[in-house]
């Protein structure tokens, strides 16, 4: 079991983050049918484990972050046709190759000014290639992360990509029955800790000290939903990618075509 979870990325490792892992590895099964025999790049690509998927399928691919998790995802993840980069996710217009499909699977709402880095992604691509972008759906949070600077409902974040990428359309990535009831449970769990904090005072604390606690608050939640068996057997085909009910989706998924 990982140790170094602070809310900011996942470890592929780490089994108490499970279901987690399981919903990011299904946008990653999808970007995978849209990857063969392309050249890729994954911008934010975390501890690097799909952008090892991808690469089983892709004719190239690259993946980008920051130093810290470019030397985990090297370590970890290795492939012929598989490169790992860092770099400062706000120098996208600095990169002078173009790729046929640019991936970007839960970072837009870590960015700063989200229209510049979507238009980062668009510099990369190359015409006729396409762009994926997932993040979480405002409206199905359950939790709050001090990682992320902004959430989005579809309609919000359509406003925000369509001046940047005009062919810009959604989908949602939904979760089973069994995700959604252990999305509740966690959600009660969250409640019942944020109790103890009935006036807010958490958001005007200092944000080292939120983040510091916050990764123990969410092992905690997890390991009591663990005990209560309510995440047993999920798993990434509880998943799935569609253009239904974008209010009720997990993730948001940005498509678009150059």
């Amino acid at each position: 079991m990982s140790s170094d979870f602070t809310g900011e990325r996942l470890s592929g490792v780490d089994e108490e983050f499970a279901v987690d892992m399981a919903r990011h590895v299904a946008a990653y099964r999808w970007a995978m049918t849209q990857a063969a025999g392309k050249t890729v790049l994954d911008v934010g690509c975390g501890e690097g484990y799909g952008t090892m998927m991808l690469a089983g399928v892709a004719a190239a691919v690259v993946g980008l972050d920051r130093a810290e998790a470019v030397a985990a995802a090297s370590a970890r993840y290795r492939g012929p046709n598989l490169a790992y980069r860092s770099t400062d996710l706000g120098r996208l217009p600095t990169i002078e190759e173009r790729f046929e499909l640019v991936v970007s699977f839960q970072v837009i709402e870590h960015v700063p000014d989200p229209a510049d880095f979507l238009a980062g992604l668009r510099h990369c691509t190359a015409v006729g290639g396409r762009i994926l972008v997932t993040t979480p759906n405002r409206l199905m949070s359950v939790s709050e992360n001090p990682y992320h600077l902004r959430e989005w409902t579809a309609e919000e974040l359509l406003a925000l990509a369509r001046p940047v990428l005009p062919t810009v359309r959604m989908l949602g990535v939904h979760g089973s029955e069994r995700v959604l009831a252990w999305e509740g449970e966690r959600g009660a769990q969250v409640q019942r800790i944020l109790r103890f904090d009935p006036l807010g005072l958490r958001h005007r604390l200092p944000g080292f000290l939120v983040r510091g606690v916050f990764p123990k608050l969410a092992r905690r939640v997890r390991r009591r939903l663990a005990a209560s068996r309510t995440l047993a057997g999920i798993g990434p085909d509880d998943f799935r990618v569609g253009d239904d009910d974008l209010a009720h989706a997990l993730d948001l998924a940005l498509v678009a075509d150059l």
